[in-house]
């Protein structure tokens, strides 16, 4: 190991997450760096055999008032802060026996896990608000011309790496900074979107006054955005970690468009929702093909392509199980933009390697997605609703007809509600026997998306069962889905025109099921 790198002479380290940091310091001694440090970091450092100064030894001053004064003090800002080719920083620093600290490890108190735990006060909050940390953060990055800022953890081995090599240049302290900037205001966007939550009696409210937050750009590039004319960039939150298909490596294809993300999203999102092993082809954000089943995939698959063939070629294809080899010959026989799944067999990815536009994408997990928050952009603002993650319990369910549904009835009206859900509304699902055959999207109307679906599913909607995500406003969207066949229908109900609605199931023998909950989305 080198005596001392020429831009690393002194570091200051004082960290809340601390995986790592002993092995980093440790590393930071035998490169020759003198190692300042705080509290229950210096703690570790000397438990670990680590040379370490305490930072009060360092200014003079003890730390003071609980820990909360420590670090603001111009010998450690006034070392970080030191612009090293301005003869009057030099001057001063000389004056006021100020050291020169080169590299700043330091991340925050956990504030967000502080709040987030059951019955956490507002004097316990204030407490988890960091303020010496967010100031060395701050003052590092703004002096990264000469200054190594580091607040991620997973960074460690690359400075080192780079100290090494001697490559930690102004660029790479640039884009340090820049981290750093990112980290601080997500920290202080956290802070404000709890205390503007807040009550008078510290309860806590859904929605914020103030609603911050921060979104990551993704290493995929994307061409455009829908249309050739737009550009295009795709945005992690980290919030939502097990949820984006930011969290979805693509194993294989061409690079993941705008469009296949959102389509992707769609069918993702509703195969999720499905606890039998399933299948989702989604087209334009809508499901055109879903069918569930038990241990034929290959069946499964091809009942769901074969519900809207016509509409399959070119979609995406979202599985809740590992891909299997006999699926993936069957989707090798068509055009498919992108099948996403939980798992690939090694047997799965040899057929479709030779398939090279199509993308593949892993996904890391199938678990229904619980809680959260759904944003839509309006042209001068941000709608902001919690996700629609109910799922609906049999026992729920009222039946408001004579006659009650039978059982296969009972199966394919839950299938349907399920899927109606990330239909676009106006909603309605024809299904029979674990498969959609008609399903009527994004219309005006709920008669038309009710003539839609039935046109397309022809003779076989004899006898299916019907979703539809909100109520009939009038009979004549429960006359047109009994002139096409269908036998039992599930909606929320809540028309005022219910019993109109209720007395035409009953005329056309009907079985009828009120869920009391809508699944509207637009």
């Amino acid at each position: 190991m080198s005596s001392s790198h020429p831009h690393i002479v002194r570091a200051l380290l004082s960290v809340s997450d601390k995986a790592g940091i002993v092995d980093f310091a440790r590393a930071l001694s035998e490169r020759g760096v003198d190692l300042l440090s705080t509290g229950g970091t210096a703690k570790l450092l000397r438990e670990g055999n680590i040379p370490v100064r305490d930072v009060a030894d360092y200014t003079g001053f003890p730390e003071m008032m609980d820990g909360r004064v420590k670090t603001l003090n111009p010998k450690v800002h006034g070392g970080i802060l030191a612009r090293r080719d301005n003869d009057g920083d030099l001057a001063s620093m000389k004056e006021h026996g100020i050291d020169c600290i080169d590299l700043v490890c330091v991340n925050l108190y956990p504030f967000r896990e502080a709040v987030a735990k059951e019955g956490c006060s507002i004097e316990d909050a204030i407490e988890n608000i960091d303020i010496g940390g967010p100031c060395m953060v701050r003052a590092s990055a703004k002096n990264h011309k000469f200054v190594t800022i580091v607040v991620d953890p997973s960074d460690y081995d690359s400075i080192l790496a780079s100290i090494d090599d001697g490559s930690l240049d102004e660029n790479k302290r640039r884009a340090l900074a820049v981290k750093a900037f990112a980290h601080t205001a997500a920290y202080d966007g956290a802070i404000a979107n709890h205390f503007s939550a807040l009550n008078e009696d510290g309860s806590k409210r859904v929605f914020p006054d103030v609603f911050t937050r921060q979104f990551i750009k993704t290493a995929d590039t994307l061409r455009y955005g829908e249309n050739p004319h737009q550009a295009g960039a795709f945005y992690a939150d980290p919030e939502d970690v097990g949820v984006s298909l930011a969290d979805c490596p693509v194993l294989q294809g061409k690079a993941i468009s705008y469009n296949n993300i959102s389509d992707s999203d769609a069918a993702f999102a509703l195969v999720r929702d499905l606890s039998d092993e399933a299948v989702v082809i989604v087209k334009h954000a809508n499901p055109c093909g879903v069918a569930m089943g038990h241990g034929n995939q290959a069946d499964i698959y091809e009942r769901a392509r074969a519900a809207d063939s016509i509409s399959a070629f070119g979609g995406i294809a979202a599985f809740n199980r590992p891909l299997e080899e006999a699926t993936a010959k069957l989707i090798a026989e068509t055009f498919m933009e992108v099948v996403i799944a939980p798992g690939f067999t090694d047997a799965a990815r040899a057929v479709l390697k030779e398939r090279k536009n199509l993308r593949l994408m892993l996904a890391p997990s199938a678990e229904p997605v619980a809680g959260g928050l759904e944003f839509k952009r309006v042209n001068g603002g941000l709608l902001v609703q919690e996700r629609d993650a109910h799922i609906l319990e049999r026992s729920a369910c009222k039946v408001v007809t004579d006659r009650a549904p039978a059982e296969q009835e009972w199966t394919d009206m839950l299938f349907a509600w399920s899927i109606a859900k990330h239909v676009k509304s106006n909603a309605i699902v024809f299904a029979k026997g674990g498969t959609t055959i008609g399903v009527g999207a994004g219309q005006m109307n709920r008669v038309n998306s009710t003539r839609i679906a039935a046109e397309h599913g022809g003779d076989t909607t004899q006898g299916a069962a019907v979703a539809s995500d909100a109520f009939f406003p009038f009979r004549d969207g429960l006359d047109a889905l009994a002139d096409a066949g269908a036998t039992a229908v599930i909606q929320p109900g809540g028309s005022i025109r219910d019993d109109e609605v209720i007395a035409a199931a009953n005329e056309k023998g009907i079985a009828m099921i009120f869920t009391g909950i809508r699944h509207f989305k637009h």
